[in-house]
């Protein structure tokens, strides 16, 4: 009859939770998700030390939201406690790609793909930074708090460089992720 899935409040972050929006508060900023697209309850439990997820009368089809309505609120709490990051390198056969970050980490530009002359200019998602990174060549890393804006970014990097009109198996220029992940302090 009811269904009910918890999980703990970790320390040093605020939660607010008014009419299924959800806003948390941690050292990164704040972020705000709105789940009123979902049947659910939520509600602070435990002198709010513990968000309580509860749905009546569900099929098993239906309580797979739940837990999938606590895994966004731990994505929440691990972006405002230790931001998301995103790897990807730059991969090219012949023509090497320049990539030029422009308006602070808001917009990349990226020139020379396959020798082309276009200029791909791709911008981020509010709240996402993007660099080069200092270690390694040919390497950007995004960050941001939000895990869907930030891999929303990522992607939309890779999608501006895709090989049109050859065999993709043997052109494998573009910018592809290599690694993701929160970033430990």
């Amino acid at each position: 009859l009811v269904q009910e899935e918890s999980i703990p409040v970790p320390k040093g972050i605020k939660i607010n939770i008014k009419s299924k929006i959800v806003e948390v508060t941690g050292k990164h900023g704040s972020l705000k998700r709105d789940f009123k697209h979902l049947p659910i309850e939520l509600y602070l439990a435990n002198s709010g030390h513990e968000v309580r997820a509860k749905m009546y009368f569900a099929k098993s089809k239906q309580l797979s939201m739940l837990r999938s309505v606590c895994s966004h609120i731990n994505n929440l709490f691990d972006g405002v406690q230790k931001k998301y990051e995103y790897k990807m390198r730059l991969v090219y056969a012949h023509f090497p790609i320049n990539a030029t970050i422009t308006n602070g980490g808001g917009t990349v530009e990226l020139r020379n793909f396959l020798g082309e002359k276009r200029v791909r200019i791709v911008n981020m998602l509010p709240g996402v930074k993007v660099e080069k990174s200092a270690g390694t060549k040919d390497e950007l890393t995004i960050t941001g708090t939000d895990i869907d804006l930030t891999s929303r970014s990522a992607a939309l990097i890779r999608q501006s460089c895709l090989v049109k009109d050859k065999d993709i198996r043997k052109f494998l220029d573009g910018v592809y992720v290599s690694s993701h992940g929160t970033l430990e302090d």
